[in-house]
């Protein structure tokens, strides 16, 4: 979802970026029918992904890796080498980016990271925190996914806005009238591994 998401905000920001997803299980595995769904609502079309496994070379070349958990960040640096200077839990990119402010005329995203950055620890990313974590919707009831996706658009926006240096510049983006729909039948057979997502500019 974070994905889909991501790629449309970039788009409607006129934020030259390209957006894929890997996550900490084996891959190829499809998008949930309710991750399907939620995101249909959203006039997102998730209905041909397909999980990929993080691998060390993607770790390692990806300018910047933005993980749902404080695990995906610690995995994604102890297990696959990516920088910790440029992988961040999407809630710890969004605070700190916030604090620093947004990415200034002219200014580098690697110079932008550094700012946001600044005095980080390991330690920090030590432990499970609501502070940081986004909880993975998999297998609970289709409501959890419509929040989880309302938090996800609303911190994937902001961060969006922090690395452009302002809000998004599409006179057309406004947020896509959505419908509730009734809980879904899902298939018990279904699992998956919360991506990190990753950008490259």
């Amino acid at each position: 979802m974070a994905e889909g998401l991501l790629r449309r905000l970039f788009a409607q920001s006129g934020v030259g970026a390209t957006v894929g997803s890997a996550g900490l299980l084996p891959g190829g595995i499809p998008a949930t029918p309710d991750a399907v769904a939620t995101m249909a609502d959203r006039r997102v079309d998730i209905r041909h992904h397909v999980s990929r496994t993080l691998d060390p070379q993607l770790a390692r070349s990806t300018p910047l890796i933005i993980g749902m958990t404080r695990h995906h960040v610690r995995e994604a640096c102890a297990s696959y080498g990516a920088p910790m200077e440029r992988t961040f839990t999407l809630k710890e990119l969004v605070r700190r980016g916030e604090e620093v402010g947004p990415r200034r005329e002219g200014e580098s995203v690697y110079v932008w990271l550094e700012r946001v950055g600044a005095g980080r620890r390991p330690s920090d990313l030590m432990g499970d925190d609501p502070v940081d974590d986004i909880a993975d919707p998999v297998g609970r009831p289709r409501s959890v996914y419509e929040d989880t996706a309302d938090e996800l658009e609303e911190l994937l926006r902001r961060f969006v806005e922090l690395l452009a240096g302002g809000p998004p510049r599409s006179a057309a983006y406004s947020e896509a009238p959505r419908v509730r729909r009734g809980p879904l039948r899902r298939s018990p057979n279904y699992a998956s591994d919360p991506s990190t997502g990753y950008s490259r500019r």
